[in-house]
């Protein structure tokens, strides 16, 4: 009998051919092949060495993208934009060319190619992950929510569009016994903001106003210049702070469409804020990252939870997952407190057989 720690297990990404999804793809191969430190990896820390993921070398990758841009070709631009090192597309050719010849054109039967994939390969399950840009247009992701529902696959939702959200999707995943986990990767920004929002809370300090600015390029960055996309963003990043501190300050979030950024990303935070006595004070931050290299090992973290979760018989909305998420299904909103939750998930998965 296969543990769960070795089982073959079916990574499906949306949007397989575009940054996040080649960033991923890229990492997979190269931490399963030792080429590189877990860097960035949560579930590679020590609390999560006993709970039974499923190895990085048992992970296979397909996907559905409407892009033609081979991955081996996309990992050479990732180079030349500074994502990916160099050498390592060749390094690990092979295994870009074998997740590229699993990636289908979506067509009238998502489902079916899913299905097809798991069963080809013989893999025990297959998480489905949604990191295809965000669009505006909510029967798309919710498409693909209920393809992984009738393929029989859990599904996770690293976008802020409404997958699971759609009406009665979450019910009819329970119902499949099948989890699920979004929305909207937390990868910057936000990150921040719900490491910083609970210090304020803590501290008694009156929050005034919390506005912030974000300049990025590539896919993100044309998509987000549509005020819709732009505003389901944008509500990850208001909730932290409403949740954290109580109620929603003053203050508004503008992203920037600056497409010579490409994959990185600057994001400025200005806080003003009330001390003892009235005293007037401001914290301004910079966060200056890259997306790509951010969000790929949240994706490998989240697959590895979700399919072992699957595997134990958990159904719904992960509960601990909310750590990963701007926008989460279940949970705290502060950072810390996310971060017990997914910890206790991590004995809970090392509890079970």
């Amino acid at each position: 009998m296969t543990t769960a720690s070795t089982a073959r297990v079916g990574l499906w990404l949306i949007g397989a051919r575009g940054s996040v999804a080649t960033t991923t793809i890229a990492g997979r191969a190269a931490l399963a092949a030792g080429l590189t430190p877990p860097t960035g990896m949560v579930t590679a820390l020590p609390p999560f060495a006993d709970s039974a993921l499923p190895d990085l070398d048992r992970l296979v990758v397909g996907g559905h993208d409407i892009v033609d841009i081979p991955v081996p070709k996309r990992a050479e631009q990732l180079v030349a934009a500074g994502v990916l090192p160099h050498g390592l597309p060749a390094a690990i050719a092979a295994e870009l060319a074998a997740a590229d010849a699993e990636i289908r054109h979506p067509g009238a039967d998502p489902a079916a190619d899913i299905a097809d994939f798991t069963h080809r390969h013989g893999l025990e399950r297959t998480v489905v992950v949604n990191v295809a840009s965000t669009e505006t247009d909510p029967a798309i992701s919710t498409g693909y929510a209920a393809a992984a529902i009738a393929a029989g696959c859990s599904y996770i939702n690293f976008t802020p569009a409404t997958g699971m959200r759609g009406p009665g999707l979450a019910e009819r995943a329970l119902a499949a016994g099948l989890p699920h986990a979004g929305r909207d990767g937390k990868t910057g920004q936000t990150l921040l903001r719900a490491a910083l929002a609970p210090m304020f809370a803590q501290r008694a300090l009156d929050v005034r106003s919390w506005s912030g600015t974000n300049l990025l390029g590539g896919g993100d960055g044309a998509a987000l210049a549509d005020p819709a996309a732009a505003a389901a963003k944008n509500a990850g990043k208001e909730r932290v702070l409403a949740d954290t501190l109580g109620d929603l300050p003053e203050g508004t979030v503008h992203i920037d469409n600056v497409p010579a950024l490409g994959d990185w990303k600057t994001a400025w935070d200005h806080v003003a804020f009330d001390g003892f006595l009235g005293a007037r004070m401001v914290l301004q931050t910079i966060w200056q990252g890259c997306d790509s290299a951010l969000a790929a090992p949240l994706v490998l973290d989240l697959a590895r939870l979700v399919a072992r979760a699957h595997a134990t018989g958990m159904s719904g909305p992960v509960p601990g997952l909310g750590f990963f998420f701007k926008d989460p299904d279940t949970g705290p909103a502060a950072l810390g407190e996310q971060y017990e939750e997914l910890l206790t998930l991590a004995q809970t998965l090392r509890a079970r057989p």
